[in-house]
Parts: structure tokens; sequence; C-alpha cells
């Protein structure tokens, strides 16, 4: 029982410091994100230096954690079998990269937005969640 709260707990720490982390760099706004978008016209570079930051320490961490046997936490690593870049990888990607350069937001800075009571993050995450079930919807149509 006391690892499962322990495991709550760092959760929701880690959720609470990337939330933070978003607003405070400007990610959760969709203003500043369509400007850093926008490198034919006004564009912001400042968003760059936040994905950087974000970068290293990401490969700092990555690079300790591939040397531990297990987490901090006593449990398992789960990392990825699939390295292929496929069609569907592609095409999420594509999809991906649209929504964030129409509306400014991608799913992390929505929930965040959400969290504030923000009706346009609420809207993102509802229309989000339809994609993901039309994805399921056809995947399992066409899948032979």
């Amino acid at each position: 029982m006391q690892k499962h709260w322990f495991l709550s707990l760092s959760a929701f720490i880690c959720g609470l410091l990337f939330g933070l982390g978003l607003l405070m760099a400007g990610m959760a706004n969709p203003a500043k994100v369509l400007g850093f978008l926008d490198i034919a016209g006004l564009w912001d570079p400042s968003l760059a230096l936040v994905m950087l930051g974000a970068i290293a320490v990401t490969f700092v961490a990555f690079g300790f954690s591939k040397k531990m046997p297990q987490s901090l936490l006593n449990t398992k690593f789960h990392w990825p079998d699939a390295t292929a870049i496929t069609r569907p990888l592609l095409a999420g990607s594509a999809l991906f990269g649209l929504g964030w350069g129409l509306v400014g937001l991608c799913p992390g800075p929505a929930l965040v937005l959400a969290g504030t009571g923000s009706v346009e993050g609420l809207i993102f995450i509802v229309f989000m969640l339809i994609g993901i079930r039309l994805v399921d919807y056809f995947q399992t149509r066409l899948s032979p």
C-alpha cells in the first residue's frame, strides 16, 4: 500500500512540475506557440530554448536510467520495442504538427489549460479524444 501511495505521489509531483514548467515557459499560451511556429513572420525563438532545455535534461536522465536495472522507486523500466519509422507514425506526426500549427496547442499544454478552467483547453481535449476514438475505430476496421 505504501509503495502505491508513493508512486501516486511521485506521479502527482512530476505532473505538477511539468504543468508549472509549461505555464512558466509559455508553452500553454497558444499565441506564444503560434509566434514560435511562424518562422516566416514575426518569429519568437524563445520556445526553442525551452525545447533545447527539455532535450538536454531528457538526454541526461535517459543516459542515467539506461544504466539502472530499475527505477528509483523500484519499478521496472518499460522501454519501447518498436523503432521503425512507419506510415502510421508519419501520418500521426503530420496530423499532430498540423493541429499544433493551427491552434497552438498540443495535448500537454491543453491539459494544463483545462486545469486552469480554460474553455479553449477543454474544447481541445474533447476533440482530441474524439480523434483518438476515430483512429481506434478505423484501425480496427482496416486491420486484417
